[in-house]
């Protein structure tokens, strides 16, 4: 809504402009001697005005002001007043013969500046002007309404300034067609969109409570009642599908709007349009569909406890069989406050899917997470379009549906991470079986891959996996560089690293080894390296250090084998996605705290036996998380040994 509005009062001379502004002001009528020819730009403060908004009033004089000055104030304003004098015809036939034709040629012939007749020295007659009026307001779209009124007598003066900014504030034209006598198709699709968002069971009707809840956010104040039974039967007299089993249909939702617009009571709608985020072009506005949210270098974003439970709430609303799982149907359906389906054909083979190739409550979180760390706009967006706002009405904005991660450097040095989720970059030769890697995060194994549809293959592949007994979700992003080795600085900004090279193929690990050296060696990103193919048979590679001695020598993991015959090793998943919660510093494994802490009191209590492990350290760089979990539960029963071991040494 504007923030203040300004209204342009022309006219033909003589036909008391000038008295109309300066009776507004004084609430009386001047003497003719002291009416100048033009009243100065007046401001009427925001708290005296019905709608708490500064209203500015512009006097117009073809004595003191040329055509083109005439033009430039007419595309200042926002509501133009053409006032005319109801006991002279001739100024009535100058609204179409001139001012109305001289507006639009300022402003175009689309414009969308509400125009208000003002019928002044309604004194001086004893009949209405209206029959003369209203042809020329069914021939011009643009005019709002009629106010007849009298500077001498001061009526009506207060209603013509208060009409001309109803219609800046709450107008007539983006809403309804009086010319086809209904709803506009904007203004059709916008109501729709809150209809749906409102009908929280997902049965095509408000009940009562949906229809109090929607008074209550949209008016704040409840609706009682007996008032709520009298407009269901307001609605049930004129249109019998309006209201179907005691609730609200659509129909009868479309109807209750165009009957407060036929009534003149266009500030409801409008109300209820601003309450869901439109403006004044029922577009939703940049601020409820992108709210502020600082996100820092090093931070990243995450769908936070609130933003999970929206969204499960959601899916549930809209899995109509409460299969677990959402149909192409019930999919377009959840998205339909949407412009469009933000989700492409691609998704399917991104998240975890059915037997059926539907997404489910799984997947479909999944998803959510993707979009959420890669394009936090176009999450931020889609829940402004599905109602965020609405349904979690105690939050201000959808920024509360999103957690901010503190910055990966701080995760460095305390040699862990509080994120949960982690993104990893798989990099390898064509052909190496990346694509296998990637759905078999999703539990699709090669005869499953074959029935896929390779159109709509997709480079990434989300799911969760179990990182020491807390879900985290892994996000794998498939890089193919084909015959260079360079990456750019985005792909070089993950949080774990998967090199994969084939097993069968001696020309494949040579890059892995190329891109490690060049690209990671030095850096802070973790890496995995994956042998794929290996229920085929191995060869010797084309590499002067074969794979599991070039862990060895940079301190990586052991080569991880993968075959996509049956179903892929999750192993491999876990682990890469513990290597993100638990990064490395300088080369150097992080394990689970607690077994960091209590090989730290090992190592007090029996000095040369750490030695020892230093040098098995080189050949075994990899704890697995069977082993932390199981130093984690003996944690009590370790240090009860160490303490007595120290005691006995002294």
């Amino acid at each position: 809504m504007r923030r203040d509005v300004r209204i342009l009062l022309v006219g033909e001379p003589g036909v008391g402009k000038t008295s109309l502004i300066l009776s507004l002001v004084s609430e009386e009528f001047p003497e003719e001697v002291s009416v100048p020819a033009r009243a100065e730009e007046i401001t009427i403060p925001a708290d005296v005005t019905p709608e708490k908004v500064p209203t500015h009033i512009v006097d117009y004089s073809v004595q003191e002001q040329d055509e083109e000055e005439l033009e430039e104030e007419i595309l200042r304003c926002h509501v133009v007043c053409v006032v005319y004098s109801v006991d002279e015809q001739e100024s009535i036939t100058q609204i179409t013969d001139k001012w109305l034709p001289l507006i639009n040629k300022a402003l175009g012939p689309d414009h969308q500046t509400p125009v208000i007749l003002v019928g002044n020295k309604a004194d001086l007659v004893e009949l209405s002007s209206m029959e003369s009026i209203i042809p020329i307001m069914n021939e011009f779209a643009e005019v709002e309404t009629c106010v007849e009124c009298s500077a001498k007598t001061l009526k009506n003066i207060s209603e013509v300034f208060y009409y001309a900014q109803k219609a800046v504030l709450h107008p007539t034209g983006p809403l309804y067609s009086a010319e086809d006598k209904e709803l506009k198709p904007a203004c059709k699709r916008a109501l729709c969109r809150i209809f749906a968002i409102c009908d929280l069971d997902n049965d095509g009707v408000l009940n009562d409570h949906e229809l109090n809840l929607f008074q209550k956010r949209s008016f704040n104040v409840p609706l009682q009642q007996q008032a709520l039974e009298d407009v269901k039967a307001v609605v049930k007299k004129n249109i019998t599908e309006g209201v179907i089993d005691n609730g609200l249909s659509l129909i009868g939702f479309l109807f209750l709007h165009t009957l407060f617009i036929q009534r003149g009571r266009h500030e409801t709608t409008w109300t209820v349009l601003r309450k869901f985020g439109y403006d004044d072009n029922l577009e939703l506005t940049p601020e409820y569909l992108y709210p502020r949210l600082h996100v820092g270098i090093g931070s990243s974003t995450e769908l936070s406890h609130f933003g999970f439970q929206f969204l499960t709430t959601l899916f549930d609303k809209y899995d109509k069989d409460q299969d677990g799982a959402l149909s192409p149907t019930e999919l377009e359906n959840l998205f339909s406050t949407c412009p469009m389906n933000p989700w492409g054909p691609d998704v399917n083979m991104t998240v975890p899917t059915n037997d059926k190739n539907w997404i489910t409550l799984q997947g479909y979180l999944s998803q959510w997470t993707l979009t959420t760390l890669l394009d936090l706009p176009r999450t931020m967006e889609n829940l402004a379009y599905l109602g965020y706002r609405y349904i979690m009405a105690e939050h201000e904005s959808q920024v509360s549906a999103i957690h901010v991660t503190r910055d990966k450097k701080l995760d460095r040095e305390k040699r862990q991470t509080t994120r949960n989720v982690f993104f990893c970059n798989v990099i390898g030769p064509r052909g190496v079986g990346k694509t296998a890697f990637l759905q078999g995060l999703l539990g699709k194994d090669l005869e499953t891959q074959k029935e896929l549809n390779l159109e709509h293959i997709s480079k990434f592949a989300v799911n969760t996996v179990q990182v020491y007994g807390q879900e985290k979700y892994l996000l794998l992003h498939e890089i193919d560089v084909g015959i260079s080795d360079r990456l750019s600085e985005e792909d070089l900004q993950c949080d774990v690293a998967c090199l994969i090279y084939d097993i069968s193929d001696p020309r494949t690990f040579e890059y892995c080894a190329r891109m490690y050296k060049r690209h990671f060696e030095k850096s802070p990103v973790p890496c995995l390296l994956v042998a794929s193919k290996s229920d085929l048979h191995p060869v010797r590679q084309d590499h002067e250090v074969q794979p599991t001695q070039f862990c060895i020598e940079h301190k990586l993991p052991a080569p991880q084998t993968l075959s996509v015959v049956g179903r892929a090793n999750k192993d491999i998943y876990i682990k890469l996605a513990t290597l993100a919660a638990y990064p490395i510093v300088k080369g150097v494994y992080v394990l689970h705290p607690a077994a960091v802490w209590v090989k730290a009191k090992l190592r007090d209590a029996f000095p040369q036996r750490h030695m020892k492990n230093i040098q098995m350290q080189k050949k075994n760089v990899w704890v697995t998380a069977g082993i932390c979990a199981a130093v984690s539960a003996a944690l009590g029963f370790t240090l009860y040994r160490i303490l007595k071991a120290t005691t006995s040494n002294r």
